[in-house]
């Protein structure tokens, strides 16, 4: 693609990253065949293709103009599933594109009062768990007013009520706060593990079984004092320099803990969040004080099918006929290339897994998609759980705690991560939702430990 961009604008790091991606692009259109809201939307301005022509126009014009709402509402529009880069031929890198787009747009287009108000909301809640468990609690107080509030154009803010689940923020994770958990086997690997922001509240199981699977396995599990959301939330919001704050809480926490002794990995199970911090040394690239560190960070994360998949888990302790619908998280599948390791794993722990059909077209879950495009996002969900009931599986796995919560309500079929289906297959509990299931599992005998005296917090 021909740019235009003038020797002073390319003097601004934003514009000459830009610049260097736009060139790439050589408007085949293979991206809108992939692209999840150009497949439901129908609109050129909808597609990778499109939107790349408009931030491009945006940018070479950004002396004279400010962001068109027009680019604007194209750019909101997009979910980041990135299944345009898994597809183009000319390795385009949309997501930094975008990424730039949004930023360039928080920073120049001023929006409606609502819209700031509720970005404002989300920024200032989702990322903090104190804030989001507390937040919930007064989502049953609220609910009944969703009427009211679709009445009076509030969609989003109805839709941000519909997705909480009921009851998320009663149950407490039993490896709660900072703390190491120690093998009592020989140890064979040393990890640090990001637990989140969302998913603590919404599904604490998750990092238990994640803590109980690992640590099983002769793996001590360090959760870092300090750490909590990965920015990814904010940043593709536009909302740059708080994601960078994020970003480098995360760093100083985890290099206390390099800097004690050897760390193999840093364990992401949001596969959203382990996207961002694979991505925190493009992000801080510019920082000399800590591009260094988090170029060496990214180079530690690991979602934990990939760290899991590369460890060797042997025989699993239980035996299962569950037909499992294995849901591929955009994420994980176009974000950070990783198809095949949680198949299997899940099919080596004994679970039939079955493929959903149209598996590269998002859920419309995408970080806060669902509550800023819940019309689309809505469109997505159905087109997505009817594919999941076309498979007629027992449960549904997935890797990343936004599709879980997307694609929960609405859906018979129980959805878990991935993890807890491992850990269930090699000797822990049931995961919440699937006790009706627990006839279909059979212990392999041979003598074992109870999982709780392998662990210490």
């Amino acid at each position: 693609m021909q740019t235009n961009f003038a020797p002073e604008q390319l003097r601004d790091p934003r514009v000459a990253e830009a610049d260097r991606i736009l060139k790439r692009c050589v408007h085949c259109g293979l991206c809108t065949a992939v692209c999840s809201t150009y497949v439901v939307l129908g609109d050129e301005r909808d597609s990778p293709r499109g939107r790349i022509y408009l931030i491009k126009d945006m940018l070479e014009r950004r002396d004279e103009h400010a962001p068109s709402e027009q680019v604007r509402h194209h750019v909101d529009r997009c979910l980041t599933c990135l299944s345009c880069m898994t597809t183009c031929p000319s390795g385009v890198d949309y997501l930094h594109l975008v990424d730039a787009a949004r930023a360039e747009i928080e920073e120049r287009c001023p929006r409606s009062f609502k819209d700031r108000m509720l970005r404002r909301v989300l920024a200032w809640t989702i990322p903090y768990p104190r804030r989001f468990r507390l937040a919930l609690k007064a989502v049953p107080l609220a609910r009944p007013f969703i009427p009211l509030l679709q009445r009076f154009g509030l969609e989003e803010v109805a839709a941000m009520l519909a997705l909480a689940p009921t009851g998320a923020n009663k149950r407490e994770a039993r490896f709660g706060g900072a703390g190491t958990a120690v093998t009592h086997s020989e140890r064979r690997a040393r990890v640090l593990l990001l637990t989140g922001c969302v998913q603590p509240v919404l599904r604490p199981d998750i990092n238990d079984a994640t803590i109980r699977l690992l640590a099983r396995r002769g793996v001590d599990v360090v959760v870092a004092h300090g750490t909590g959301c990965c920015g990814g939330i904010v940043q593709h919001m536009g909302q740059e320099k708080d994601a960078q704050y994020l970003a480098k809480r995360n760093i100083d926490a985890w290099w206390k803990e390099i800097g004690r002794g050897e760390i193999d990995a840093i364990i992401v199970n949001a596969s959203g969040c382990g996207t961002t911090v694979k991505d925190y040394g493009h992000m801080l690239r510019g920082d000399p004080a800590y591009a260094d560190r988090a170029e060496r960070v990214s180079s530690l994360a690991k979602d934990v099918s990939e760290f899991l998949y590369e460890y060797q888990l042997g025989a699993p302790e239980r035996w299962s006929s569950l037909r499992v619908a294995y849901h591929s998280a955009c994420s994980l599948q176009h974000g950070q290339r990783i198809h095949d390791e949680p198949r299997a794993l899940l099919q080596q722990a004994g679970f039939a897994v079955m493929d959903v059909p149209e598996g590269h077209i998002c859920c419309g879950s995408a970080g806060t998609y669902n509550i800023l495009q819940p019309e689309i996002a809505s469109q997505l969900k159905k087109r997505k759980q009817d594919n999941i009931r076309s498979t007629r599986v027992d449960v549904v796995a997935a890797g990343n705690i936004g599709c879980i919560t997307q694609l929960n309500t609405g859906l018979d079929t129980p959805i878990v991560h991935t993890v807890e289906l491992l850990d269930w297959a090699y000797g822990g509990p049931v995961p919440p939702g699937l006790e009706h299931l627990a006839q279909f599992v059979t212990d392999v005998p041979k003598p074992r430990r109870h999982v709780e005296d392998f662990i210490e917090t």
